[in-house]
């Protein structure tokens, strides 16, 4: 089963490009974030065509995020427990019936810039809520999956410039902190199981030619429990699909879930 994740920046802007993803990667699920829409403008038919099963939290104008799979969604959650005032369309979870099952967790977690400031006060409080909801997700020790655009850049290697981004809340200290405190609960970071070279990376800016000179950074991820993670068999970026036209600033990167795999 290939599990996918995307932040498309904007559903209805990127829709062709989406489509001609998904016709030819063929995943069987996929993790959208950044879909900018309300559920009822979300253009359901476009991609239930395909054969996909979909479920949406969406706000107007930023954020939302999304689930796309072949495979019928049970026991749907939309929202990060933790703070009943937060009405940002940040996370969305729900049990793939696939064999094995799969609970996938897709979340875009908050940028942060500028920091320090109340932006960034937001992103530590959302991801120490995301550090208590996880923790509950490994006591569960069945095979869970937090996957979508975490705005982290874990590691230096994981940024073309990291000098660049010292100042930055996807590289601040304080960030990376609770990186690593989220992943060392005992979650498995997939790409870096599969890949553990520099200059690989799912996002490039707009600006000033950043794609062309690849000084990209990696932040979207796949975290896995123990128990997804025995059924790894594979993890790995598109990095293609950035070079499209009328491309999102990420690519997509996906897992490959095979019952008869180990780490």
């Amino acid at each position: 089963m290939k599990i996918a994740s995307f932040n498309v920046n904007g559903i209805r802007a990127r829709k062709l490009h989406l489509r001609k993803w998904l016709n030819e990667s063929h995943p069987d699920v996929v993790l959208l974030q950044e879909i900018k829409c309300l559920d009822m403008g979300f253009p359901y038919q476009d991609f239930e065509d395909l054969g996909y099963n979909i479920a949406i939290h969406g706000q107007k104008s930023f954020n939302g995020v999304a689930i796309f799979s072949k495979f019928p969604l049970e026991d749907v959650t939309r929202g990060l427990p933790g703070d009943n005032n937060d009405m940002q369309a940040r996370w969305i979870e729900a049990t793939v019936s696939s064999d094995p099952p799969i609970r996938v967790c897709c979340l875009y977690l908050p940028n942060g810039n500028p920091a320090p400031g109340p932006k960034y006060d937001y992103k530590l409080a959302w991801m120490e809520r995301l550090i208590r909801h996880a923790t509950d997700i490994l006591a569960l020790e069945e095979a869970s999956l937090l996957a979508g655009d975490f705005n982290v850049i874990p590691q230096s290697e994981d940024a073309r410039h990291p000098e660049d981004w010292d100042e930055d809340a996807l590289f601040r200290p304080e960030t990376r902190r609770l990186w690593h405190q989220l992943v060392n609960l005992g979650f498995y970071d997939a790409f870096r199981l599969r890949c553990t070279d520099s200059e690989q990376y799912t996002f490039w800016d707009f600006q000033a030619g950043a794609w062309q000179r690849n000084d990209g950074i990696r932040i979207d991820h796949f975290l896995l429990t123990p128990q997804c993670a025995d059924l790894l068999a594979d993890c790995a970026i598109d990095r293609d699909v950035r070079g499209w036209e009328k491309p999102s600033d990420h690519v997509p990167i996906w897992v490959e879930i095979n019952p008869a795999s180990r780490v």
